[in-house]
């Protein structure tokens, strides 16, 4: 299974990333070392949708607090970029794909990402992760 993660990213071109305690959805819980993950600029924060593919170097899940009843996985990530992307893709490219049961790649991604625009690591299917492969 490959990963995307959708965050600020102070700098896009950037050899190596961190995200320190990133809410987890759509099985982004199980992300480990040695994985595939597509980094997008969380257009929230001014970035610009999908920015770089990557290897994750380590994944280190956030213990639960005892004092919440109900609380999101939360994991710190750090990632060595492998490629740039060479086109634009992110939330104006993605917000006309609105069918949820049409099983294209690009409607995963609108609804993983911007159906609640939260900042995210999810765990996407082998047909996205192909798809998103198109843009490096």
């Amino acid at each position: 299974m490959a990963f995307a993660v959708k965050a600020e990213v102070e700098d896009p071109q950037a050899e190596t990333f961190s995200f320190a305690a990133q809410k987890t959805m759509y099985g982004g819980k199980h992300i480990a070392e040695g994985d595939t993950i597509f980094v997008f600029a969380s257009e929230n924060e001014g970035g610009q949708g999908l920015v770089a593919r990557g290897i994750v170097t380590s994944s280190e899940a956030i213990p639960r607090r005892l004092d919440l009843e109900r609380q999101t996985p939360r994991v710190s990530i750090s990632i060595r970029r492998t490629a740039m992307a060479v086109r634009r893709l992110g939330r104006d490219e993605l917000k006309r794909f609105k069918d949820w049961k049409d099983g294209r790649p690009e409607t995963e991604l609108n609804f993983k990402f911007y159906r609640q625009a939260t900042n995210k690591i999810v765990g996407i299917s082998d047909e996205t992760a192909v798809f998103l492969s198109g843009f490096f």
